[in-house]
């Protein structure tokens, strides 16, 4: 699907195999007798796919990585952190996965785009079967605060296991003197 979205907006791509670099890491690990957990194994490609993403960029003109993620998405932490949760920015952020396809149906994208269950490519599941509900739940829950009791725990318990995957890193702040102006707030 990405291949050929890519090609109907006619944007420049490339096709990386990001499996040497995964397994890799992951055969470093058992070298030196770490056992990777399965959480490891499910964002280690996550993480590297980004780190290539971050390379490319980096190494093209004018390159930008790009978040994709969206509020649905995000409100139950369904993203790896410094995985798919990176990103120079993120234009789709503070929209829900049904604002998400009416803005790719009123951009003109292809339906097949726009139908496609989410996945995130890496367990064969969908979002939805990993998650346990529906993303309309989710969406139903944020924008106009209805949602099934039982569902609402659920969503309630990811939101606040995973705020801390959106929280600026935090920085010891020793007390010494910074004593020229930048205009943030950043080091206070």
């Amino acid at each position: 699907y990405s291949n050929g979205l890519v090609d109907v907006l006619n944007i420049r791509h490339y096709t990386f195999n990001i499996h040497g670099g995964t397994s890799g890491i992951l055969d470093e690990m058992a070298r030196v007798g770490i056992e990777a957990s399965r959480q490891t194994k499910v964002n280690l490609p996550s993480r590297i796919r980004m780190a290539t993403l971050y390379a490319i960029a980096q190494s093209e003109e004018g390159g930008i990585v790009i978040n994709t993620s969206n509020l649905s998405e995000d409100w139950v932490g369904y993203c790896t952190i410094y995985g798919d949760s990176a990103g120079a920015f993120s234009p789709l952020g503070m929209y829900t996965t049904e604002e998400v396809v009416a803005l790719g149906r009123q951009l003109g994208l292809p339906e097949k785009f726009l139908i496609k269950p989410p996945s995130d490519g890496l367990t064969g599941l969908t979002d939805e079967d990993n998650l346990g509900f529906p993303y309309r739940a989710v969406n139903e829950y944020v924008r106009r605060g209805v949602v099934d009791p039982a569902i609402k725990e659920r969503i309630d318990a990811l939101h606040r296991a995973s705020r801390f995957k959106f929280q600026t890193l935090p920085v010891y702040h020793n007390g010494l003197p910074i004593v020229i102006e930048d205009g943030t707030d950043f080091y206070k």
